[in-house]
């Protein structure tokens, strides 16, 4: 089961590859918004003291699309292989609209886009707003 890291996505905040393929089956660690190279968190505003006052949900929509591509692409998949997405938002109520939106951008026609399942939660290991866990099905290797 090789497993997946590159450089174009940001680095896993534990232990964990950014992908494994199982035999046709690639399945994504958890993708946040984080930039890769800088670990920045784009949209995140802090106080004086360090905390996080706001955050900008289509900032980071944008950077973890980004994110899952780079992942795909390193792994030798397409964004078109993805088959499951499942979305992780620690504000449902405010941030769902916003997300919905930017997804169907990026992926227009609802009969090829992925199947998915989107959870509120309330709160992620890091000060993100947004998560993605994707599984994509893989071209047989040659």
């Amino acid at each position: 089961m090789p497993s997946i890291e590159t450089k174009n996505a940001p680095a896993p905040v534990g232990r964990y590859p950014h992908a494994r393929r199982v035999g046709d089956l690639l399945f994504l660690s958890g993708v946040g918004p984080r930039t890769p190279g800088t670990n920045e968190i784009p949209g995140n505003v802090h106080d004086a003291g360090g905390r996080l006052v706001a955050y900008d949900i289509e900032a980071q929509c944008r950077q973890v699309f980004a994110n899952v591509r780079a992942v795909l692409e390193a792994s030798g998949a397409r964004w078109e292989d993805l088959a499951d997405v499942t979305v992780f938002l620690t504000d449902m109520a405010r941030d769902f609209p916003a997300y919905n939106r930017i997804y169907a951008e990026h992926f227009p026609d609802a009969s090829s886009a992925p199947c998915r399942t989107t959870l509120g939660i309330t709160a992620l290991p890091t000060p993100i707003a947004i998560e993605l866990k994707c599984i994509a099905a893989m071209r047989a290797e040659k």
